[in-house]
């Protein structure tokens, strides 16, 4: 059965798969828990009761005995960067994956249910809280690195990972002896000193969580994001073993367009709820609206620091009906710091009625009242 399970996995496009037995893991449960305690991961609202479920596949499906772990490498070759274009993360640059692993997943498991002659199964990426990197190490899929992202052998860390919980009882395999060893490098390049050297990260501070959330984005963490305006990469890409794999995304990875890879900042900053639909709706970019993306286009902008780009500030610190963005316009308009810039910061002072954006003009005017401009 599980030779049968492989052959078919591979037939699909799985890069590689592995099992691991479907019993609770109370190491991963604590460190759920600790992780959650710390606040690690506040951005998202997880909770005890969440680290319970997420080490306990049995919670998710009665009587599992096994947990089919499978990774699809996504790396595909960079495209070039204009000046003007913001980075998007690997991951996102083609066709929603959640919708590719979902189909790939439900795919192998109504082939399993067939072979059984009953229903065995349960697909669980992004539909049940599962601790896929827990378990895919358990499972020797590869080993968890001080990033906190999972390293496949041949692979490395660029891969999309996937769970089948099944009742079957499948010859479980060995977890890695590989390790990072001494290796520092993704906690060295990382801008916000995000990861810990321990293997746990503080997601506060990853520009991935930051380009990701809802709300204000910390000022102090602003002029660290660079140009990226979804995700990053930067752990991965100087990851020796995920250098070393290279690019094993293929045709079905790469990005659906130029400007999926290097959107041009000045589209995003006017981006508006229909173009953002037609442009990004059938990717893992589409879920979080077009406020976020000219929020994070602004920040971008302002990292950038070309005056040219001003006027186009200006104008969004008017006109943006979305106080979110309005704010890190001004941030982004201080930062550049022209006389231009200035005077548009000191315009939409006195006209600017809503508080927090009122609030984030001052603290972009504050260094320059202080100098006399």
């Amino acid at each position: 059965m599980k030779e049968r399970i492989i052959e078919r996995a591979r037939a699909l496009g799985v890069g590689a798969i592995r099992i691991a037995a479907a019993t609770g893991d109370e190491q991963t449960h604590e460190r759920l828990r600790a992780s959650f305690a710390r606040g690690d991961l506040a951005t998202w609202n997880y909770d005890d009761a969440y680290a319970r479920t997420a080490s306990s596949p049995r919670m998710l499906l009665s009587g599992a005995r096994s947990v089919i772990c499978i990774a699809v490498a996504y790396a595909t070759p960079d495209t070039n960067r204009p000046r003007g274009t913001g980075r998007v993360s690997n991951y996102a640059w083609s066709t929603d994956y959640h919708t590719r692993m979902q189909t790939l997943l439900r795919s192998l498991a109504a082939e399993i249910d067939l072979l059984a002659g009953e229903p065995v199964t349960r697909v669980t990426c992004d539909t049940a809280p599962i601790a896929e990197r827990a378990f895919a190490a358990k499972a020797g899929l590869g080993w968890v690195g001080k990033h906190t992202n999972l390293i496949a052998p041949k692979l490395g860390s660029f891969v999309f990972l996937g769970e089948i919980i099944t009742t079957l009882a499948l010859e479980v395999d060995a977890p890695l002896r590989t390790s990072c060893g001494s290796c520092t490098r993704c906690i060295v390049a990382c801008p916000t000193q995000a990861l810990r050297g321990d293997y746990t990260i503080d997601a506060r501070r990853c520009i991935s969580d930051l380009t990701q959330r809802t709300d204000a984005i910390p000022r102090e963490m602003r002029a660290l994001i660079g140009t990226w305006v979804w995700g990053c990469d930067i752990c991965q890409d100087v990851c020796p073993p995920t250098r070393n794999a290279g690019a094993h995304g293929g045709d079905a990875f790469v990005p659906r367009s130029p400007d999926a890879a290097a959107p041009r900042l000045l589209d995003l900053l006017v981006l508006r709820s229909g173009a953002f639909k037609r442009t990004f709706a059938k990717t893992a970019v589409g879920w979080r609206g077009s406020a976020v993306l000219r929020r994070n286009a602004a920040v971008a902008l302002g990292n950038e620091g070309d005056r040219a780009s001003v006027p186009a500030l200006v104008r969004a610190l008017g006109a943006d009906p979305h106080p979110l963005v309005r704010g890190h316009v001004a941030w982004a308009l201080g930062r550049i710091g022209s006389p231009q810039a200035i005077l548009g910061l000191r315009d939409a002072a006195e006209r600017e009625r809503e508080p927090s954006v009122g609030g984030e003009i001052d603290a972009a005017l504050e260094p320059f009242a202080a100098r006399g401009r």
